[in-house]
């Protein structure tokens, strides 16, 4: 099953959703960058959060996430558009720490329980839209719940998962954000609050097999409808045209010095994909000045 994302109304439309399996698209950044378990939680979660901030743009508007901890992960940078179009990595993707005292990866530990998150928002103006709010948790889905309300004023239930099987690999992944309306009722809101205090994690749902529209029932039963749907992917905008570009911003003399160099090569820090440019590419790039 491919990775997709469901956007929906429930409750008389009082309530608005979005639920993701995130699956393949976390494992490709582990293969990408070798990621161990606790690091994988951590970027997986902040991947398919910045997922769903992506589906709620409108068509060509970017979302930039910047997960800035005090924990060993370093900083976690995601980034995602309408299209579903994700990519992510963190300064350390080799972090693993032994496990919390409820058994499960120590997603705070690598983060850290203080910090910020930087969330920016490409609507193609002049200048970007920049919202920082406070690490709360470390635990990332707490933390974007905290955003949700604060930054946005939009009472919100954030679900983020992770399964990492034996190997590394990524058994299951994916998240949901469920946001009250403001003209949601008393008992839809305490609906809602009584299932979500009950529903199982959103990565072992998604382990167990349910599609995307099987959590939807599971958390409005049959009073909700789906208005659009679309798949989930890992895209980097990386090109070697785009670092020949940086290349001439550092100027003559340092291209000059890297002129005698027999090779030159820059690597994504998004994809780990590497560009290698000869003596003869960057004589051209000189020649460009």
């Amino acid at each position: 099953m491919k990775d997709s994302l469901i956007r929906g109304l429930a409750y008389n439309d009082e309530i608005r959703f979005f639920i993701t399996n995130t699956t393949d698209l976390v494992e490709e950044i582990r293969f990408r960058h070798n990621g161990y378990p606790t690091a994988m939680a951590a970027v997986g979660r902040t991947a398919t959060a910045t997922a769903i901030l992506g589906a709620m743009l409108k068509s060509d508007d970017t979302v930039d996430v910047r997960v800035r901890g005090n924990g060993p992960i370093g900083q976690i940078l995601a980034t995602a558009n309408e299209n579903g179009e994700v990519r992510a990595y963190a300064t350390n993707m080799q972090v693993h720490i032994p496990s919390n005292d409820k058994g499960k990866l120590d997603v705070r530990g690598v983060v850290g329980t203080s910090g910020e998150i930087v969330i920016i928002k490409d609507f193609g103006l002049a200048e970007k839209y920049t919202t920082t709010s406070p690490i709360v948790s470390g635990e990332i889905a707490e933390d974007f719940t905290y955003y949700f309300a604060m930054s946005e004023q939009v009472p919100s239930a954030v679900s983020l998962g992770v399964l990492v099987d034996v190997d590394n690999s990524i058994l299951a992944a994916g998240g949901f954000v469920v946001q009250v309306l403001p003209f949601a009722s008393e008992e839809s809101i305490s609906k809602l609050e009584q299932v979500i205090a009950n529903i199982k994690p959103i990565s072992t749902l998604i382990n167990e097999g349910n599609s995307l529209e099987d959590i939807a029932k599971i958390l409005f039963k049959d009073d909700y409808r789906i208005l659009d749907s679309k798949e989930v992917s890992f895209k980097c905008s990386c090109s070697k045209e785009k670092y020949a570009d940086a290349l001439v911003t550092l100027g003559k003399e340092e291209l000059e010095d890297m002129a005698n160099e027999e090779n030159i090569e820059t690597v994504c820090s998004f994809c780990n994909e590497k560009y290698n440019f000869s003596k003869q590419e960057i004589k051209d790039l000189i020649e460009k000045l």
